[in-house]
């Protein structure tokens, strides 16, 4: 067998903003022969499939005639149709977060894999990112008690057809699902909709039957981006921004006073712990570990099971904020601008 027949023969399916830096890494990756990208918009295509020397094709059911893997990058609303068509003609599928637009579709989706005996890697990318990884390893010996996510973005054109919870919260939703390990017992929830809409500001409160608290906030209208999770333990609060790959422990430390003749010199309250993160770009880790899973028959990291129980949780928060939207009231200045 030559070295060029033993590589996965691959393809991106989409590839805007987030697909094109799949096509970046598939070109990189060593186990890959990276056949081509297919877009919807042959300008897009013929421009990403340029710059890494592979085939250009408009129509992703031409590029499925040469590949036996694909990772998609497409439209949450084509997820469904996209995935299914892949999985009905025997092709491994990563498919970028959420899985599909609803759970039924999930559960069809994770059916058809099944059936084809093909991989359905889903992209929850931050499960890849080791600050994750590293906060995870520090709640192991810890007793959590709750977990507070942020996720802030500014609002982008692009993601204007789906809503904050789907784009952004289901990202925190998979890792608090994962570090809690336990079912959810309860959810409240309350959205803003400011520039479509859809809702594009939610916050979820959640309780586990373990008796942890999460709380979960998601903005695709911020000014500011913003990604980061606080475990409150025991013992202990940890930080970690996943955006600056840092991960801070703070602990109570033991009071200690130490005098020279009964004089106080300094009284020690508290101990802050700077945790190593490693240099890994986590989309990446995520395709490498995709390529892996496909070349050894592994089930992925993320799987389909997994993709449907953070969007059954999705799909709840997203019913109880609709049924209290918040309507943002304009500053007097807004109103003045508003009627004119």
């Amino acid at each position: 067998m030559t070295r060029k027949s033993s590589l996965l023969s691959i393809g991106v399916i989409g590839v805007g903003s987030i697909g094109q830096h799949h096509a970046r890494i598939m070109a990189a990756l060593p186990e890959v022969r990276f056949v081509g990208v297919a877009d919807a918009n042959p300008q897009q295509a013929q421009a990403i499939a340029s710059r890494y020397g592979v085939q250009a094709f408009q129509d992703y059911m031409d590029l499925l005639d040469a590949v036996s893997a694909v990772t998609v990058a497409v439209p949450t609303p084509l997820h469904y149709s996209v995935g299914m068509e892949c999985l009905r003609r025997g092709i491994h599928v990563l498919m970028e977060k959420p899985l599909a637009e609803s759970v039924a579709q999930a559960r069809e989706l994770a059916e058809a894999a099944s059936k084809a005996r093909k991989v359905l890697q889903v992209g929850h990318v931050e499960r890849f990112n080791p600050t994750f990884t590293e906060l995870a390893n520090v709640l192991t010996g810890e007793h959590l008690l709750a977990l507070e996510a942020r996720r802030l973005s500014p609002f982008l054109e692009r993601a204007a057809g789906v809503s904050a919870v789907l784009d952004l919260m289901v990202h925190d939703l998979d890792l608090v699902m994962k570090l809690v390990g336990s079912p959810v017992a309860g959810i409240q929830a309350r959205g803003i909709r400011a520039k479509v809409p859809l809702l594009d500001h939610v916050s979820a409160n959640l309780v586990f039957e373990n008796g942890v608290l999460a709380s979960l906030t998601a903005s695709k209208i911020s000014q500011q981006k913003v990604r980061e999770i606080t475990a409150i333990c025991e013992g202990c609060v940890v930080h970690a921004d996943l955006l600056a790959r840092t991960v801070v422990i703070h602990r109570q430390a033991t009071s200690q006073f130490q005098s020279e003749n009964e004089r106080v010199l300094y009284r020690q309250e508290g101990l802050v712990e700077q945790v190593y993160v490693p240099s890994v770009e986590p989309l990446y880790a995520e395709l490498a570990h995709f390529v892996d899973c496909v070349r050894h028959n592994r089930q992925p990291l993320v799987g389909a099971d997994d993709a449907m129980r953070v969007l059954e949780v999705a799909e709840a928060i997203e019913a109880a904020a609709e049924a209290s939207v918040v309507k943002p009231r304009l500053a007097p200045n807004r109103k003045k601008e508003a009627t004119q």
